[in-house]
C-alpha cells in the first residue's frame, strides 16, 4: 500500500509551493499528478490524503477531465480521506458534494482589494474552534486569484469569510477543507504567475513584488502553520 499524499496539479504553473517544503521537512512522501483528460485515477484507497491545487478551469465545466476530478474528490471525501482544496480545489470540493459554483460579484486578484487595502479574511466562530487554525490569529492576510466563488450547502461549515467573496475557508465533514486563497505562495510561484496569468498581467508587476516582500515573513509563517495544522489534524504528523 502506498503511504503517500496525492497532489493534483490542474495546470503546470500551479505548483504546491510551501506545501512541498513542509512535506519534505516532515519526511512525508507525496506524488504530484498533472491532471488532464488522459488521467485515470479511479481510487484514493492507496493514498493517505488528497490535495487539489488551483487552475484556470471552472468546477462547472462538463469536460471529461473535470467530471473525473469531481468523482475522485467525492470518493475521497466519502471514504474519510483527509482532503485539502486550494482555490479551484475549494470550488471542486463544494461542487462534488452538492453545492454550486458561481461568478464572483467582484473578482479577487492579487494582494489588494478594490479599495487598495490588503485582502484579509476573518475566522467565524466555527473557524475559531477548528484545529486547522491552531496558533493562528482570527484575521489572516491572503493572496487571491479567482473569478468564481461558491454557494455552500447546510452540510458545509463556513470557517472564514471575506469582504467581497464571502466563502473563503470551508469544511465538509470532519477533515475535508477548502481554502479559496493561495496560502502556498512563494516568491518563485509569484514570479511564474506574474509571467503567465492573464489577470495578474493586468496589475503592476513591481507593486505585486513589493507587496509580497512587505508581508512575506508573516505570510509564509501563516502558510506553513496552516498546512502543518492540516497534517496534524489528519493524523499525518504527530
Amino acid at each position: 500500500m502506498k503511504q503517500e499524499i496525492l497532489i493534483i496539479r490542474n495546470t503546470p504553473r500551479e505548483n504546491p509551493g510551501i506545501i512541498t517544503d513542509v512535506l519534505k521537512e516532515y519526511n512525508i512522501k507525496f506524488q504530484i499528478i498533472d491532471f488532464d483528460h488522459t488521467t485515470s485515477i479511479f481510487s484514493i484507497e492507496n493514498h493517505l490524503a488528497l490535495i487539489v491545487l488551483g487552475g484556470p478551469e471552472s468546477a462547472n465545466d462538463m469536460s471529461q477531465k473535470m467530471l473525473c476530478e469531481l468523482d475522485l474528490i467525492r470518493k475521497a471525501v466519502k471514504s474519510n480521506r483527509p482532503y485539502l482544496g486550494i482555490c479551484l480545489g475549494l470550488q471542486t470540493l463544494v461542487k462534488a458534494m452538492g453545492g454550486n459554483v458561481i461568478k464572483c460579484h467582484t473578482k479577487e486578484v492579487g494582494f489588494r482589494d478594490p479599495d487598495n487595502q490588503f485582502f484579509k479574511i476573518n475566522l467565524t466562530p466555527e473557524g475559531r474552534n477548528d484545529k486547522l487554525f491552531y496558533n493562528l490569529p482570527d484575521e489572516l492576510m491572503v493572496f487571491q486569484l479567482h473569478g468564481e466563488t461558491v454557494i455552500i450547502t447546510p452540510q458545509v461549515k463556513l470557517l472564514a469569510t471575506g469582504n467581497y467573496c464571502q466563502h473563503q475557508i470551508i469544511r465538509f465533514g470532519k477533515n475535508a477543507y477548502g481554502i479559496q486563497s493561495h496560502f502556498e505562495l512563494t516568491e518563485e510561484l509569484l514570479e511564474s504567475w506574474i509571467k503567465e496569468d492573464n489577470d495578474l498581467q493586468e496589475l503592476d508587476a513591481e507593486q505585486l513584488r513589493s507587496d509580497f516582500r512587505s508581508i512575506e515573513s508573516e505570510y509564509q509563517k501563516t502558510g506553513r502553520q496552516l498546512f502543518l495544522n492540516f497534517l496534524i489534524l489528519s493524523g499525518l504528523v504527530k
